[in-house]
């Protein structure tokens, strides 16, 4: 069933053009990251800028995230489609950050990634929010999301079957068996 509605700060966004969105303070990095493959990592970041009218603080944000992720700077004239996965994944991060979100959606950010990349990025996931940003994280890797997470829920076939703490979570019986590969 897909039904419902999508409120932020008490105001009901489900119908909102995208952009509309944005300018509330809602970003995504969705799954596959959809860069332009074909522009630079600097224009694919200044895309995530275009609602802005803040031209100063969008680039405070853009020296911001080339902090966060140094490798973007070597990068930054280099074509997106070029990069590596973990490269493309900072891009597609760094792009919705030029947004100046409240909340960050964040689907399967480490899909596909190699492991010291997972690490990176999910360090970057932790700098973000400790910066003041909601992330609402979709991981399939539960260990490391359940590691990172304030609060966690659950999902089995479309339900909420489970939530609390991220650390309170990682030690249920349910979810070490199901997901940890521990025996209940």
């Amino acid at each position: 069933m897909r039904a419902g509605t999508v409120s932020m700060d008490g105001e009901e966004i489900t119908h909102l053009a995208p952009h509309e969105r944005v300018r509330r303070g809602l970003a995504q990095v969705p799954e596959g990251r959809r860069l332009f493959g074909r522009m630079t990592v600097a224009e694919n970041l200044d895309l995530g800028a275009y609602v802005r009218e803040d031209r100063a603080k969008a680039r405070e944000d853009l020296e911001a995230i080339l902090e966060l992720f140094p490798r973007l700077r070597e990068r930054y004239r280099q074509l997106a489609g070029t990069l590596s996965g973990g490269e493309q994944q900072m891009v597609a991060m760094g792009r919705a950050m030029m947004a100046d979100p409240s909340v960050l959606l964040l689907d399967e950010p480490t899909m596909g990634l190699a492991p010291q990349i997972v690490d990176l990025v999910l360090e970057a996931v932790e700098r973000i929010n400790r910066r003041g940003v909601t992330v609402l994280l979709v991981e399939q890797n539960a260990f490391r999301a359940l590691e990172i997470a304030e609060r966690a829920f659950v999902l089995e076939t479309g339900e909420v079957t489970l939530e609390g703490a991220g650390a309170d979570l990682l030690t249920h019986p349910r979810v070490q068996s199901a997901y940890l590969g521990h025996e209940a």
